[in-house]
Protein backbone atom coordinates (compact mmCIF):
# COMPACT_ATOMS: atom_id res chain seq x y z
CA UNK A 1 0.00 0.00 0.00
CA UNK A 2 1.22 3.34 -1.40
CA UNK A 3 0.25 6.53 0.73
CA UNK A 4 -0.09 9.40 -1.57
CA UNK A 5 -0.75 13.04 -0.96
CA UNK A 6 -2.35 15.53 -3.29
CA UNK A 7 -2.35 19.07 -2.45
CA UNK A 8 -4.03 21.65 -4.80
CA UNK A 9 -6.45 18.57 -5.12
CA UNK A 10 -9.23 20.69 -6.15
CA UNK A 11 -7.46 22.57 -8.98
CA UNK A 12 -7.72 21.22 -12.53
CA UNK A 13 -4.55 19.63 -12.52
CA UNK A 14 -5.68 17.69 -8.97
CA UNK A 15 -8.52 16.35 -10.04
CA UNK A 16 -7.05 14.49 -13.10
CA UNK A 17 -4.34 13.27 -10.57
CA UNK A 18 -7.59 12.45 -8.50
CA UNK A 19 -8.79 10.52 -11.37
CA UNK A 20 -5.39 8.58 -12.20
CA UNK A 21 -5.40 6.71 -9.12
CA UNK A 22 -9.78 6.13 -8.57
CA UNK A 23 -9.20 2.41 -9.36
CA UNK A 24 -5.46 1.82 -8.56
CA UNK A 25 -6.52 -0.77 -4.97
CA UNK A 26 -2.85 -0.67 -4.12
CA UNK A 27 -2.51 3.32 -3.19
CA UNK A 28 -4.54 4.94 -0.67
CA UNK A 29 -5.07 9.09 -1.98
CA UNK A 30 -5.23 11.81 1.03
CA UNK A 31 -6.58 15.15 -0.45
CA UNK A 32 -6.00 18.54 0.53
CA UNK A 33 -7.51 21.96 -0.59
CA UNK A 34 -7.14 25.58 0.35
CA UNK A 35 -10.51 25.28 1.27
CA UNK A 36 -13.66 23.31 1.45
CA UNK A 37 -15.05 22.22 -1.65
CA UNK A 38 -18.77 20.35 -1.84
CA UNK A 39 -17.66 18.17 -4.36
CA UNK A 40 -13.85 16.91 -2.84
CA UNK A 41 -13.22 14.71 0.90
CA UNK A 42 -10.76 17.16 1.23
CA UNK A 43 -7.95 18.24 4.12
CA UNK A 44 -7.58 21.70 4.75
CA UNK A 45 -3.96 22.50 4.15
CA UNK A 46 -2.80 26.14 4.09
CA UNK A 47 1.07 25.43 2.63
CA UNK A 48 2.47 28.18 4.12
CA UNK A 49 1.90 27.13 7.61
CA UNK A 50 4.80 25.33 7.98
CA UNK A 51 3.96 23.40 10.40
CA UNK A 52 0.76 22.18 9.38
CA UNK A 53 2.70 20.58 6.52
CA UNK A 54 5.04 18.83 8.43
CA UNK A 55 1.80 17.07 10.20
CA UNK A 56 0.30 16.63 6.99
CA UNK A 57 2.38 14.22 5.73
CA UNK A 58 2.93 12.00 8.25
CA UNK A 59 2.15 8.88 7.53
CA UNK A 60 2.69 9.36 3.61
CA UNK A 61 4.74 8.00 1.36
CA UNK A 62 4.76 10.39 -2.01
CA UNK A 63 3.57 14.14 -1.92
CA UNK A 64 2.35 15.12 -5.55
CA UNK A 65 2.62 18.99 -5.00
CA UNK A 66 0.26 20.58 -6.78
CA UNK A 67 -0.72 23.75 -5.24
CA UNK A 68 0.39 26.76 -6.01
CA UNK A 69 -0.71 30.30 -7.49
CA UNK A 70 -1.04 29.36 -11.61
CA UNK A 71 -1.00 32.28 -13.07
CA UNK A 72 1.78 33.45 -15.38
CA UNK A 73 0.66 37.12 -15.38
CA UNK A 74 0.51 37.42 -11.11
CA UNK A 75 3.43 39.97 -9.81
CA UNK A 76 5.87 38.65 -6.84
CA UNK A 77 4.21 39.65 -3.84
CA UNK A 78 0.75 37.51 -5.03
CA UNK A 79 3.94 34.63 -6.05
CA UNK A 80 6.60 34.16 -3.27
CA UNK A 81 4.23 33.12 -0.84
CA UNK A 82 2.32 29.90 -2.04
CA UNK A 83 5.07 29.28 -4.96
CA UNK A 84 8.18 30.02 -2.81
CA UNK A 85 7.85 29.35 1.10
CA UNK A 86 5.02 27.07 0.35
CA UNK A 87 7.10 24.82 -1.80
CA UNK A 88 10.02 24.64 0.89
CA UNK A 89 7.17 23.73 3.55
CA UNK A 90 6.32 21.23 1.23
CA UNK A 91 10.10 19.24 0.46
CA UNK A 92 10.83 19.96 4.24
CA UNK A 93 7.79 18.37 5.58
CA UNK A 94 8.63 15.48 2.89
CA UNK A 95 11.87 15.31 4.21
CA UNK A 96 11.14 15.12 7.92
CA UNK A 97 8.31 12.81 7.44
CA UNK A 98 10.70 10.32 5.53
CA UNK A 99 8.66 10.33 2.48
CA UNK A 100 9.98 8.44 -0.65
CA UNK A 101 9.09 11.01 -3.09
CA UNK A 102 8.24 14.27 -4.21
CA UNK A 103 6.30 14.80 -7.89
CA UNK A 104 6.68 18.84 -8.12
CA UNK A 105 4.56 20.54 -10.92
CA UNK A 106 6.92 22.98 -12.70
CA UNK A 107 5.97 24.73 -15.87
CA UNK A 108 6.76 24.91 -19.21
CA UNK A 109 6.71 28.62 -18.28
CA UNK A 110 10.12 27.42 -16.19
CA UNK A 111 11.79 27.30 -19.85
CA UNK A 112 9.84 28.89 -22.27
CA UNK A 113 11.40 32.99 -22.72
CA UNK A 114 13.57 31.24 -25.75
CA UNK A 115 10.70 30.90 -27.88
CA UNK A 116 7.83 33.29 -26.73
CA UNK A 117 6.89 35.84 -30.04
CA UNK A 118 7.01 38.56 -26.97
CA UNK A 119 8.74 38.69 -24.05
CA UNK A 120 5.73 40.22 -22.52
CA UNK A 121 3.45 37.45 -23.48
CA UNK A 122 4.27 34.16 -21.93
CA UNK A 123 1.20 32.12 -23.84
CA UNK A 124 2.75 33.00 -27.44
CA UNK A 125 5.33 31.11 -29.45
CA UNK A 126 6.97 32.43 -32.08
CA UNK A 127 6.85 30.77 -35.77
CA UNK A 128 10.30 28.71 -35.48
CA UNK A 129 10.31 27.56 -32.13
CA UNK A 130 13.79 25.90 -30.66
CA UNK A 131 13.40 22.56 -28.81
CA UNK A 132 13.64 22.35 -25.46
CA UNK A 133 15.08 19.32 -23.39
CA UNK A 134 15.08 18.68 -19.79
CA UNK A 135 18.57 19.44 -19.25
CA UNK A 136 18.97 22.48 -21.49
CA UNK A 137 19.24 25.86 -19.31
CA UNK A 138 16.20 27.45 -17.69
CA UNK A 139 15.04 30.22 -19.14
CA UNK A 140 11.75 31.48 -17.19
CA UNK A 141 9.21 33.78 -19.20
CA UNK A 142 7.35 35.51 -16.32
CA UNK A 143 7.97 35.88 -12.72
CA UNK A 144 5.70 32.87 -12.05
CA UNK A 145 8.26 30.87 -14.37
CA UNK A 146 10.72 32.11 -12.04
CA UNK A 147 9.05 30.40 -9.30
CA UNK A 148 8.97 27.30 -10.89
CA UNK A 149 12.45 27.85 -11.34
CA UNK A 150 13.05 28.46 -7.53
CA UNK A 151 10.92 24.72 -7.36
CA UNK A 152 13.09 23.04 -9.30
CA UNK A 153 16.15 24.13 -7.62
CA UNK A 154 14.40 23.10 -4.55
CA UNK A 155 13.70 19.70 -5.72
CA UNK A 156 17.67 19.08 -6.71
CA UNK A 157 19.09 20.04 -3.68
CA UNK A 158 16.64 17.71 -1.34
CA UNK A 159 17.83 15.00 -4.23
CA UNK A 160 21.15 15.49 -3.90
CA UNK A 161 21.38 16.35 -0.19
CA UNK A 162 19.06 13.97 1.46
CA UNK A 163 17.90 11.36 -0.94
CA UNK A 164 14.69 12.36 -1.47
CA UNK A 165 13.11 10.94 -5.06
CA UNK A 166 11.89 14.34 -6.69
CA UNK A 167 10.00 14.41 -10.16
CA UNK A 168 10.53 17.57 -11.23
CA UNK A 169 7.15 18.17 -13.63
CA UNK A 170 7.26 20.71 -16.40
CA UNK A 171 3.31 21.02 -16.95
CA UNK A 172 2.06 21.96 -20.36
CA UNK A 173 -1.81 23.40 -21.00
CA UNK A 174 -4.63 20.71 -19.43
CA UNK A 175 -7.24 21.44 -21.33
CA UNK A 176 -10.14 19.18 -22.56
CA UNK A 177 -10.56 19.02 -26.65
CA UNK A 178 -13.57 21.76 -26.29
CA UNK A 179 -11.69 24.10 -24.71
CA UNK A 180 -8.33 24.02 -26.76
CA UNK A 181 -10.62 24.71 -29.89
CA UNK A 182 -12.19 27.85 -27.92
CA UNK A 183 -8.61 28.75 -27.07
CA UNK A 184 -7.26 28.26 -30.80
CA UNK A 185 -10.90 29.90 -32.33
CA UNK A 186 -9.45 33.03 -29.87
CA UNK A 187 -6.18 33.41 -30.51
CA UNK A 188 -3.57 34.76 -32.89
CA UNK A 189 -1.19 33.40 -35.03
CA UNK A 190 1.10 33.28 -31.41
CA UNK A 191 -0.97 32.20 -29.18
CA UNK A 192 -2.17 29.81 -31.27
CA UNK A 193 1.05 28.02 -31.92
CA UNK A 194 1.36 28.36 -28.23
CA UNK A 195 -1.68 26.03 -27.70
CA UNK A 196 -1.44 23.57 -30.07
CA UNK A 197 2.22 23.01 -28.39
CA UNK A 198 1.68 22.82 -25.02
CA UNK A 199 -1.52 21.28 -24.86
CA UNK A 200 -2.10 18.30 -22.59
CA UNK A 201 -5.04 16.03 -22.60
CA UNK A 202 -7.21 15.10 -19.62
CA UNK A 203 -6.37 11.67 -20.37
CA UNK A 204 -2.65 11.94 -21.14
CA UNK A 205 -2.39 13.88 -17.43
CA UNK A 206 -3.91 11.03 -15.63
CA UNK A 207 -0.94 9.01 -17.60
CA UNK A 208 1.41 11.77 -16.70
CA UNK A 209 0.72 12.22 -12.99
CA UNK A 210 0.50 8.25 -12.60
CA UNK A 211 3.90 7.38 -13.96
CA UNK A 212 5.64 10.29 -12.33
CA UNK A 213 4.24 9.03 -8.57
CA UNK A 214 5.01 5.32 -9.31
CA UNK A 215 7.07 4.60 -11.94
CA UNK A 216 11.03 3.41 -10.56
CA UNK A 217 13.64 5.96 -10.87
CA UNK A 218 17.29 5.45 -11.93
CA UNK A 219 18.54 8.44 -9.45
CA UNK A 220 17.34 10.62 -7.24
CA UNK A 221 15.90 13.81 -9.85
CA UNK A 222 13.93 13.76 -12.74
CA UNK A 223 12.98 16.52 -14.58
CA UNK A 224 10.29 15.53 -17.36
CA UNK A 225 8.46 17.66 -19.74
CA UNK A 226 4.40 16.66 -19.52
CA UNK A 227 2.66 17.51 -22.80
CA UNK A 228 0.81 15.64 -24.96
CA UNK A 229 2.03 13.76 -28.39
CA UNK A 230 1.46 17.25 -30.31
CA UNK A 231 2.65 17.57 -33.81
CA UNK A 232 3.60 21.06 -33.15
CA UNK A 233 5.69 20.39 -29.33
CA UNK A 234 8.93 22.00 -29.05
CA UNK A 235 9.35 20.25 -25.30
CA UNK A 236 11.15 16.91 -25.92
CA UNK A 237 9.21 14.06 -24.35
CA UNK A 238 12.13 11.34 -25.72
CA UNK A 239 13.37 12.06 -22.20
CA UNK A 240 9.84 12.05 -20.40
CA UNK A 241 9.19 8.71 -21.66
CA UNK A 242 12.90 6.93 -21.07
CA UNK A 243 12.57 8.31 -17.85
CA UNK A 244 8.80 7.65 -16.50
CA UNK A 245 7.45 6.05 -19.38
CA UNK A 246 4.79 8.56 -19.89
CA UNK A 247 3.46 7.94 -23.33
CA UNK A 248 0.83 10.07 -24.55
CA UNK A 249 -1.73 9.06 -26.83
CA UNK A 250 -3.38 12.66 -27.96
CA UNK A 251 -2.63 14.69 -30.44
CA UNK A 252 -3.56 18.92 -30.62
CA UNK A 253 -3.06 18.07 -34.32
CA UNK A 254 -5.85 15.32 -34.38
CA UNK A 255 -8.17 16.97 -32.21
CA UNK A 256 -7.72 20.66 -34.40
CA UNK A 257 -8.01 18.51 -37.62
CA UNK A 258 -11.64 16.78 -37.05
CA UNK A 259 -12.85 20.35 -37.56
CA UNK A 260 -10.29 21.58 -39.94
CA UNK A 261 -8.47 23.85 -37.55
Amino acid sequence: MTNIAITGAAGSVGRQAIEAFSDADEDEVTLFTHREHDDLESEILEIEDRDAFHEALEGQDVLIHLAANPSPAADWDALSGPNVEGVYNAFEAARENDLQRVVYASSNHAVNMPNVASPIRPESTQGRPTAIRPDDPTRPDSYYGITKVLGEAMGSYYADRHGLEVVNLRIGWLLSADELREEIDQRDGAGERYARAMWLSPDDCERLIDAAATEPLEGTLVTAHGVSDNDDRFLSLTETTLEIDYRPRDNSAAVLDEEGG
